[in-house]
């Protein structure tokens, strides 16, 4: 990396292709008899193969697995005739393919900087659609898809997409969307060079996946990238110091306003919470309006049945709201989808409850929580000793001895699943050994739900919560998180259907 932070044990990557030598690769490759390279066949890589296709320019593929590929390993590929490599998220930058094409000097990028090289002109305004991106360690998902429901409201045709769902490579090429809600991960970011967004988000930053990224400071660097050239609003999290580091230090277009949210009192330029309603005293509100904007019991689908707020989500709300706000959605608009927003997509989704004279027993599936610092978010919504935690999955080296010591106070049992049970065994033993903790037998793996979510009931009393926020990856014993949560959201329903709740 050419400035990339320096930190002890970072580890330095060769300097990627800036955007004028990615735009002069593209768009040379037909002249030159050149083809595009696209690595991995996932979404996003047979979006890009897709839409490379349909702009005219020879393709070739490379993916062990698929048997259209052209290419099954790097060994065999025409390095000659390839002009340009777009690589998926799944390869680490040290990748045997990559090494090489960095070596030919051809350009490596990602499947975002493609589409921000080939982004269309829109039907209403005759320019690209803005984009409004977030990056973070947690609440990626929800904060994107809170800004598309507020564009939508604005009655903006404005999806959520890329490492969401739809790849935003086909959305960019879309004359109808009038902007793009883009959540953005840190392996999109590291082969993406050019992007200048219209207003830029990041919610947070702990240790995740700092094998792939050599370090820290290396995925902070990463992350860093949305802010850089942002046009309208720079959004960060002021409760987070090195959020706060790369905001000061990112150099933005002349008129882009640095907006802070927090939990807290905010300070000025900042929106956060006073006296129980969300409060704006950011650049944001005019002279007129009052600095109080709503109560944060208002946003019901953010809390608790007892009117606890969920913090991680009305962080999110907050970053959502003033990203909005940045392109000029009005307050009232903002505020009243944020009212109707649920969310979804296995975060603090209650899934069953059983029914008892003494109160119900809550099942929740926030299976997205695949860090301790998430799992951190989303123990801390409920009251002391309510929680029968299930966790535990693939840990991917990360230690659990903070996780549990700071929430000892909420969990009242732990159930523990996958293959690698030894760090939360360990993280127990040292900061809890008072509570009880039950070990899933790793095999048979396709009921690893079912008993855990069975041992978590036989558990709970009346008023308790069984809550699934694992704090690790889920392929090691499910296909994604998606496929975990929706496996014990059926165990959960078949539990209640079963005892008669």
């Amino acid at each position: 990396m050419t400035d990339t932070v320096t930190a002890e044990g970072t580890k330095n990557f060769p300097p990627n292709a800036t955007l004028e030598q990615a735009q002069e690769a593209l768009d040379s490759l037909d002249s030159k008899g050149l083809a595009a390279l696209v690595a991995g066949l996932g979404v996003s890589g047979r979006s890009a193969r897709d839409v490379l296709a349909a702009q005219g320019h020879r393709v070739v593929t490379l993916d062990e697995g698929p048997a259209e590929s052209t290419y099954s390993s790097s060994d065999a590929v025409a390095w000659d005739e390839i002009g340009l490599v777009i690589t998926s998220p799944v390869f680490h930058p040290e990748a045997d393919f990559i090494v090489t094409a960095q070596s030919r000097s051809i350009p490596v990028i990602s499947e975002v900087e493609l589409a921000w090289l080939l982004r269309c002109t829109t039907h209403a305004t005759g320019r690209p659609a803005p984009w409004i991106g977030i990056t973070g360690t947690n609440g990626k998902t929800s904060t994107t898809q809170m800004v598309s429901a507020i564009l939508t409201a604005a009655r903006l045709k404005a999806p959520a997409v890329g490492n969401i769902g739809v790849p935003v490579s086909q959305a960019a090429v879309v004359p109808t969307n009038d902007a793009l809600a883009v959540e953005l991960s840190s392996f999109q970011l590291h082969f993406t060079e050019g992007l200048a967004l219209d207003c830029a988000a990041i919610t947070n930053l702990a240790d995740d996946h700092l094998d792939w990224h050599g370090g820290f400071a290396n995925y902070m660097y990463d992350k860093s990238k949305v802010y850089r050239g942002v046009k309208r609003a720079l959004v960060y999290n002021a409760d987070d110091p090195n959020v706060v580091r790369l905001a000061k230090q990112a150099v933005t277009g002349p008129d882009c306003m640095r907006i802070g949210f927090t939990l807290h009192e905010p300070g000025d330029g900042q929106i956060g919470v006073k006296d129980g309603w969300v409060c704006d005293r950011s650049a944001l509100r005019s002279e007129q309006a009052h600095e109080n904007l709503i109560r944060v019991t208002d946003f019901t689908h953010l809390t608790e049945p007892d009117g606890t707020v969920y913090p991680h989500l009305l962080a999110d709300a907050l970053c959502a709201y003033a990203l909005t706000r940045g392109m000029g959605v009005n307050s009232f608009t903002a505020l009243q989808a944020l009212k109707a927003f649920e969310p979804g997509g296995h975060r603090i989704q209650l899934v069953a409850s059983a029914h008892t004279g003494e109160g119900d027993i809550r099942f929740v599936d926030d299976s997205k929580a695949t860090n301790a610092h998430a799992a951190h978010a989303s123990l801390s919504s409920y009251a002391p000793k309510s929680v029968v935690w299930i966790a535990g999955g693939l840990a991917k080296g990360s230690r659990f001895e903070d996780l549990v010591r700071d929430q000892a106070h909420t969990i009242k049992a732990a159930v523990i699943i996958g293959v690698d049970q030894q760090p939360m065994r360990e993280a127990f033993a040292s900061q809890a050994p008072d509570i009880p903790v039950t070990f899933i037998d790793p095999e048979p793996r396709d009921t690893v739900m079912e008993r855990a979510v069975e041992e978590a009931a036989r558990i709970a009393q009346p008023g308790d919560v069984v809550l699934m926020a694992p704090a690790c990856a889920s392929m090691d014993q499910f296909v994604s998180y998606a496929d975990r949560g929706e496996k014990f959201a059926t165990a959960a329903q078949g539990w209640v259907k079963a005892h008669g709740a």
